[in-house]
């Protein structure tokens, strides 16, 4: 199963650019990059930063992708 995540989303819909969300984390904007482009999964550290940063809960920001398929049975 692939960890997919709302990321992008959620910092674009707060209108946060990746420069700042780099800074505000202490991570490079290519990591975060990475992230939304689901070529690499946050380490659980960074993954909880991510849900405080947004103060999101964690099943708006990550779900499995096998998940997703049972919802729609």
């Amino acid at each position: 199963m692939k960890v997919i995540n709302h990321i992008k989303e959620i910092r674009l819909k707060k209108g946060i650019s990746q420069v700042k969300m780099a800074e505000d984390l202490q991570i490079t904007r290519q990591t975060i990059n990475a992230i939304e482009n689901n070529k690499y999964n946050p380490s659980l550290e960074l993954a909880l930063k991510l849900i405080a940063y947004f103060d999101v809960p964690i099943e708006e920001m990550f779900y499995l992708e096998e998940a997703l398929k049972h919802k729609g049975d």
